[in-house]
């Protein structure tokens, strides 16, 4: 009998709020969490605005000397697994470690702490960096630093796909549990917001120059002028069923199906991704799954912001569902977009959505595009199948999309 994969854990750090009741919050209430960059001065570059985790103390989750070894991106990973664990109501040390494995999505490494060190290098006296720049800088740093930490020894990896890697982790967790592994810690955090980090985005041409944070990032709409880029994500406690049964375990749903494609081409200024491709994931999804494309209650799609692509999602869409695909909404207008710990923050907003009973209303568009007309969800209302596909779209190809079940909530649970 194939192992069930559930949800009993979710830990937020994002624009939104540090924790799951902050975030929904933020999601329900519909207000954007964007504003001026602040870890470093942007004063300079055609991109000054971004999504900053709020009031965050590394301190608060991880003790000095991990902190020092390690980049602002893995202290957001050491929060998020911290307050998943304690969601799920796991110890932070795993009392059989072989049975615990950590499998997070990463993509652009330890930015501000890499920066540091190489400016010392190139413009300090003492022309060095310190002890800890190969492994902080490192795309497995969170993986490895996580796994350390809590002691967690079972498959551990990290799944590089860019935005879709947030997806693909969860995917990977639920095969890690089909095989044998009890507990699988999943998600992805990021912080892209350092000097040479954002020259880097911006070579892509993506990102939106408008001045103004209310404006700036607008996906599917007729003002849509590119994306802000954001910190932050989720990581969740992907578990057993019989494993989270067995010790009494709130459940927030299963990861029933995913599917993960590549189209093969270099993400540029004149490119959109390969439309076929991102809906033959989506089919994927739905296939292994086993349900079909009329029984979905919400799409969380990847929502880039960027005309072209926004257009070549919604031909995707309407390719999986015809002419009355279900219900849109996204939330990445109101923190920008955090790359992998974009998309598994939508995995978040998902899940707690059904735990709460309301699937929330889009932040946008206002003015539906022209080509990227869509069932776009215009106020709060209740699910029916408890059914969610996930998508998102990785730079230079990767496409991945996640089919969730949502459990029902408690009884008392209100939105």
């Amino acid at each position: 009998m194939t192992a069930r994969a559930v949800v009993t854990g979710i830990g937020v750090v994002a624009p939104s709020g540090i924790g799951v009741d902050a975030h929904w919050r933020t999601v329900l209430a519909g207000t954007r969490r964007t504003g001026p960059i602040t870890l470093f001065d942007p004063a300079g570059y055609p991109t000054r605005y971004g999504g900053e985790v709020p009031d965050f103390d590394a301190t608060a989750y991880a003790d000095n000397r991990r902190l020092v070894q390690t980049d602002r991106w893995t202290h957001l990973g050491f929060a998020a697994t911290r307050l998943a664990l304690a969601d799920a109501g796991l110890p932070e040390r795993a009392p059989d470690p072989y049975g615990y494995a950590v499998a997070l999505a990463s993509s652009s490494g330890g930015n501000l702490f890499g920066q540091r060190e190489l400016q010392r290098l190139w413009g300090g006296p003492s022309r060095t960096v310190g002890a800890y720049q190969s492994i902080a800088w490192f795309y497995a740093a969170s993986v490895g630093q996580l796994s350390i930490h809590h002691q967690f020894k079972g498959p551990c990896g990290v799944l590089v796909a860019e935005t879709a890697g947030g997806l693909d982790s969860l995917a990977h967790a639920a095969r890690a549990v089909r095989r044998g592994t009890p507990v699988v810690i999943a998600g992805a955090t990021e912080c892209p917001l350092s000097p040479y980090a954002l020259a880097c985005q911006l070579r892509s041409g993506l990102l939106s120059d408008v001045a103004d944070p209310e404006r700036a990032y607008r996906p599917f709409d007729a003002a849509a002028s590119g994306y802000l880029p954001a910190e932050g994500g989720a990581v969740f406690v992907v578990e057993e069923l019989g494993h989270a049964l067995s010790r009494g375990a709130r459940v927030y749903g299963e990861v029933t199906g995913w599917g993960a494609t590549h189209d093969a081409v270099h993400t540029g200024p004149d490119t959109a991704g390969d439309p076929v491709q991102y809906a033959r994931a989506m089919r994927l999804a739905l296939d292994r799954a086993g349900v079909g494309p009329e029984t979905v209650d919400v799409v969380l799609p990847d929502a880039l912001g960027v005309p072209r692509y926004d257009r070549s999602e919604a031909t995707a869409l309407r390719a999986v569902f015809g002419d009355r695909p279900p219900p849109v909404s996204t939330q990445k207008p109101l923190t920008g977009r955090a790359y992998q710990g974009g998309s598994a923050l939508d995995v978040a907003t998902a899940l707690l959505a059904f735990g709460h009973d309301t699937l929330p209303a889009s932040a946008g568009p206002d003015e539906v595009a022209e080509g990227c007309e869509l069932d776009f969800l215009r106020e709060h209302r209740r699910p029916r199948s408890r059914l969610a596909l996930v998508c998102a779209r990785g730079f230079d190809g990767f496409n991945s999309a996640l089919v969730l079940r949502g459990a029902a909530p408690p009884r008392g649970v209100a939105s």
